[in-house]
């Protein structure tokens, strides 16, 4: 009989995914049996697969002991974290949440290109060095994603019932995303532009929609169909040839706000992707996500980096 007691960072996990990290060597299906069987039990009492754990619960597995520690023998060893850089910006932290000022360059997850240097690998190493990481049972991750050139606030679970949260607050649109950008051209005042937009993933390119975007093209699948979008904007400063918006993101398109501006005719300066110009010697996106509000009233700000500010005072802008 094996016995454990779920932790706060692993509180919110079902049942099933929990056995299933405490345990990675034993087929997903024999771990459904053990289940199914009575063999696994929370507080002393048979629960479904998907039953949600709280911090606290104790579960008892009646399996031999031998078996248990081949079962859960890890096959990656934690050292996998001790090469990574553990250099984050944190604005905030507690046993559930962690917010972090990411910079600009830096990818926010892995993808084919980088595995490592990554704004997620970085926290995880920053948190395995605290020891507050055990990889087996669950890896914080980002409720927020951010371009690679975008900076600012990020959002990280650290238990999975925290990342649940926060994921469902985002699908909901009860979390306030707020960002700084410049324009190009004189704005002024404040407005909201809601145009619809479609995806070209093979492109990477995000456009406003437009007739026929449902039909199938020379022979291929069909575009993917057009996704309601809402960004809400309040000119800050504006100059001859520039303006600092703040925006609030309402949707949360992939490139939405590079893709929007661009549809109105001020593309984000820098942003040669979106029709930009270089600024102050950069040529991505002068983006920086700098303010986050939480339905619980919480709120976490982060200024614009040097590099932000720079280009600020080059385009005869200023920020408070």
């Amino acid at each position: 009989m094996i016995t454990r007691r779920v932790t706060v960072s692993e509180s919110g996990k079902r049942l099933h995914r929990y056995l299933r990290t405490l345990m990675p060597n034993m087929p997903l299906g024999q771990l459904y049996k053990m289940i199914d069987q009575g063999k696994v039990r929370v507080n002393g009492k048979r629960k479904k697969q998907n039953y949600e754990l709280a911090a606290g619960d104790e579960l008892t597995i009646f399996m031999e002991e031998e078996a248990f520690a081949e079962a859960s023998r890890r096959r990656e060893p934690e050292r996998k974290f001790t090469g990574v850089s553990a250099n984050i910006d944190v604005v905030y932290e507690d046993a559930e949440l962690i917010v972090v000022n990411k910079p600009a360059g830096l990818l926010t997850h892995p993808d084919r290109t980088e595995q490592k240097r990554t704004l997620i690998s970085r926290v995880h190493a920053y948190l395995y060095r605290k020891g507050e990481l055990d990889s087996r049972l669950f890896l914080p991750a980002p409720a927020n994603r951010l371009d690679r050139n975008t900076s600012g606030l990020v959002l990280v679970g650290k238990t999975a019932g925290m990342l649940h949260q926060l994921n469902r607050w985002i699908k909901e649109r009860r979390i306030g995303k707020f960002y700084l950008t410049v324009v190009e051209g004189r704005l002024s005042g404040e407005g909201a532009i809601r145009k619809a937009l479609v995806r070209d993933d093979g492109s990477n390119v995000t456009r406003v929609a437009r007739g026929g975007d449902r039909q199938a093209a020379d022979g291929q699948a069909a575009v993917a169909a057009a996704k309601e979008a809402e960004t809400r904007y309040r000119v800050l400063s504006s100059a001859e040839r520039y303006s600092l918006v703040e925006v609030e993101l309402v949707s949360g398109r992939t490139h939405q706000i590079r893709a929007h501006f661009r549809s109105i005719g001020h593309p984000l300066a820098g942003d040669v992707k979106y029709g930009g110009k270089p600024l102050a010697g950069l040529n991505h996106q002068l983006l920086h996500a700098w303010r986050i509000e939480l339905p619980d009233g919480r709120f976490f700000e982060a200024p614009p980096p040097p590099p932000f500010l720079d280009a600020l005072k080059k385009a005869g802008l200023c920020w408070r």
